[in-house]
């Protein structure tokens, strides 16, 4: 062997090596991902040292962390509002009922009607005479999907309804495309078909430079600008709002969607151009009646590979749109997306537990949502290709 195919042979092994083990890393973080997003169903929505005791004369005997939630909340009141239970007052006890010579055992039992919180020592090693355990609903993936209230830390039971932050996801980021879309194919257009050579030597570079700055200037530049205009402009109580959101996040998306529109319009054949101009048609029927539709799919491609860019974006969302974890109604209220309650709470949680899982859960979705966006980007690709 010479040292030329020596040469090769030790390329071609480290490429190897490298691809190999890279793809491998990827596949134990999926696995850690998935292992420990989806370990979380069938555990209790509780802490590990806290058990819902109700008094023997309740008949209820499940509840749901919802049910937990309205009691507490006193937006459930009469035990009639449960199957099997009767027409009685709820009385819910915490500590805040009882007195230093006293027990919450011992005050359940001398309530009827009554439910509460019990430490699982205490319930453990105290008579349990008069009282029943209250059963809870596992965590389920229809509980986490559907749920309308997340609010992992909530005594005594975790609210874990993660369809407030799907939601704000999608909105954020498919309001910021509804503002990017038109703006970038328009700049595309001009960059392609209108603009002198030196200007596109100009505007191109500028926007390929716009797309490496960090998102935390991005950020900063919302909360600073957009934020206060915003506010003012609506008159609203606080400024971080979804529609700030979606703003800044549409300027990022922009250099994405222009590149890839722009390169796709360049490359429409130069016989389509002088054929339609020679029919008649002229210079602006020619760019929407011809080119557009004949780079259409290069321009999906951008857009779709706009949405990829703005739906994992962390640092902007954080900033601006106020985390508010409730269901979004409004464009101009406080929304928390997926990314902004991982990057906000991960640090917070228990390792390995309930809170914990809860989020690689969502970590889980949104690796889904993201897997999606580029498969059907890698379809509009080839598609574009094979045209």
């Amino acid at each position: 062997m010479n040292w030329r195919d020596f040469q090769e042979k030790f390329t071609k092994g480290i490429f190897f090596l490298s691809a190999s083990s890279t793809s491998i890393i990827i596949l134990m973080i999926i696995f850690f991902l998935f292992q420990q997003g989806f370990d979380i169903v069938g555990e209790l929505p509780l802490e590990d040292d806290i058990v819902i005791v109700v008094n023997e004369n309740v008949p209820v005997r499940e509840l749901s962390p919802l049910d937990i939630k309205n009691i507490n909340d006193r937006i459930v009141t009469n035990w009639k509002e449960f199957r099997g239970g009767i027409n009685q007052e709820i009385k819910y006890i915490t500590d805040d009922y009882i007195d230093d010579d006293e027990t919450l055992m011992e005050v359940l039992r001398a309530t009827p009607f009554s439910v509460g919180p019990v430490y699982l020592d205490e319930w453990k090693v105290e008579d349990q005479s008069g009282l029943v355990q209250l059963e809870l609903e596992n965590i389920s993936y229809l509980s986490l999907l559907t749920g309308e209230f997340w609010f992992p830390t909530a005594e005594p039971v975790m609210q874990l309804g993660i369809m407030p932050l799907i939601l704000a996801s999608l909105l954020v980021t498919f309001g910021s495309i509804l503002f990017a879309t038109p703006i970038g194919i328009g700049v595309a257009v001009y960059l392609s078909e209108i603009a002198d050579p030196t200007i596109n030597k100009i505007l191109k570079p500028f926007f390929e430079i716009l797309a490496g700055i960090p998102s935390v200037v991005f950020g900063f530049f919302g909360l600073v600008i957009v934020v206060p205009l915003v506010q003012e402009t609506f008159n609203l109580p606080v400024g971080e709002t979804a529609l700030v959101g979606m703003i800044v996040l549409a300027v990022m998306a922009l250099p994405t969607i222009i590149s890839v529109a722009e390169d796709s319009l360049s490359a429409v054949p130069k016989a389509l151009r002088e054929a339609s101009l020679a029919l008649g048609a002229t210079k602006w029927q020619t760019i929407y009646k011809v080119i557009i539709p004949a780079g259409f799919s290069g321009i999906t491609t951008g857009v779709v590979l706009g949405i990829g860019r703005v739906i994992g974006e962390t640092m902007v969302v954080l900033m601006v749109t106020g985390n508010a974890a409730a269901m979004p109604n409004s464009i101009l209220k406080p929304v928390r997306t997926m990314t902004a309650t991982i990057a906000a709470e991960l640090g917070e949680a228990p390792f390995g537990g309930v809170h914990f899982k809860s989020l690689f859960f969502i970590a889980c979705i949104l690796f889904v949502f993201t897997l999606l966006i580029n498969l059907i980007a890698e379809y509009l690709i080839e598609k574009q290709t094979k045209n």
